[in-house]
């Protein structure tokens, strides 16, 4: 599924549909439209959400499993045809900008430590020297 179109996708599923009810004689389960388009249960699930979404398709639940209707064909149209699967891109580039900000975080309050230590240390030496003044001119 990767690097291919949505819009291409959308139309197999829809004919994968059609046909698989035209053959069987009732409407295809997921597992049905999986093993006939060669996509894993992932893919599929993945497919069908989103054409459920955009009301392309509807899949009822019942007691022998997920059964998939075509509700709009017509809607198939409406999907940008140089449109790929770019949430999982987006989504991945959000988490590395988020992952770039927090290790910023990170960094910049590791600084303000360090110069703290760095102070204390001073200000404890400042002290050390001036209690140890007096008691060797003793």
């Amino acid at each position: 599924m990767e690097g291919t179109k949505i819009y291409y996708q959308a139309h197999l599923v829809v004919s994968a549909i059609r046909v698989l009810e035209y053959q069987q004689k009732r409407p295809p389960s997921d597992e049905d439209l999986s093993e006939a388009l060669s996509f894993s249960p992932e893919q599929t699930s993945l497919m069908i959400r989103k054409l459920v979404e955009m009301e392309i398709i509807s899949a009822v639940e019942g007691s022998y499993g997920i059964r998939l209707f075509i509700k709009d064909h017509l809607k198939l149209e409406d999907i940008p045809q140089n449109q790929t699967e770019s949430k999982l891109d987006e989504a991945l580039k959000k988490f590395q900008d988020s992952r770039k900000d927090l290790t910023q975080k990170v960094e910049s309050f590791k600084a303000q430590q360090d110069e703290k230590k760095k102070s204390l240390f001073a200000e404890l030496e400042k002290k050390l020297k001036k209690s140890s003044s007096p008691k060797s001119d003793d």
